[in-house]
């Protein structure tokens, strides 16, 4: 599959606000990035990055989320990390590598900013509170992909399709998400029938109602419960470093949370 975000369709009618890392900085901070931001459509399933190809770019999505995929040798795939609004693909990577990790696969379709990374890192160096940002998303990062790895070895698949349908929820603001069972079995690695198996149980339980490429949440409450600890976990470490991270988007995952296995 080839990748080459250099030639994203023009979004020139876009607020980069509406990124929340980029609508948390400050009105000079913001001003000394503004004028080299370009708006950018992203479709769905299209591929930004391919694991290997030299990072050139840092996108900050709007009502899109893209996701870091490992792609192994017989075709299977796995998440390594998601980004929506609350972040930037590609930024936290180039801090640390100049190629990608993975693949970088669109979700859904809409809008994103897009700078070049030598740009960027200009303005990083320059403003001290833009680097300050940078470095608790960065923090925020490590976190959420350290509580991945212990909950993809420990909790039950049930548990992990809640939290990611519950992550999904959270960045695009809308109670139906685009969700196709051969997708979400990749992101947990799984056989697609066994996400099947767990989202006819969620919709017989009232908690989600499936459609055609698209799952609805109608009980975030209780999905949320379903969910293993880590994606309250998760979401309290954003809200901590990064309280612009959420919305109105309620949350029960303060109670007590049951033990997955």
């Amino acid at each position: 599959m080839k990748a080459d975000n250099s030639v994203l369709a023009p979004a020139p009618k876009v607020s980069h606000r509406a990124n929340r890392l980029l609508a948390a900085l400050e009105p000079d901070d913001f001003a000394a990035l503004e004028p080299h931001l370009d708006g950018v459509s992203l479709q769905q399933d299209q591929v930004l990055y391919e694991a290997g190809d030299p990072l050139r770019h840092a996108i900050f999505p709007h009502d899109t989320v893209v996701s870091l995929v490992a792609v192994l040798k017989d075709g299977r795939s796995a998440e390594m990390a998601v980004y929506g609004r609350e972040g930037a693909l590609g930024l936290v990577s180039a801090m640390t590598a100049s190629h990608s990790f993975g693949r970088y696969i669109v979700l859904n379709s809409g809008t994103a900013s897009r700078i070049e990374l030598e740009r960027l890192h200009a303005v990083i160096g320059q403003r001290p509170k833009v680097r300050q940002l940078v470095l608790r998303f960065a923090e925020a990062m490590m976190a959420r992909v350290l509580q991945n790895v212990a909950c993809n070895a420990v909790h039950s698949v049930e548990a992990r399709a809640c939290r990611w349908i519950l992550s999904m929820h959270d960045r695009l603001d809308r109670n139906t998400v685009p969700l196709t069972h051969e997708f979400l079995a990749d992101m947990l690695g799984v056989q697609r029938s066994t996400v099947s198996s767990i989202t006819r149980s969620l919709q017989e339980a009232g908690l989600i109602k499936q459609g055609r490429g698209v799952i609805t949440v109608t009980d975030r409450a209780s999905l949320e419960q379903t969910s293993c600890e880590c994606y309250g976990t998760v979401r309290s470490s954003f809200e901590r470093l990064l309280p612009h991270t959420y919305g109105n988007t309620s949350t029960t995952n303060r109670r007590q949370q049951p033990q997955c296995s």
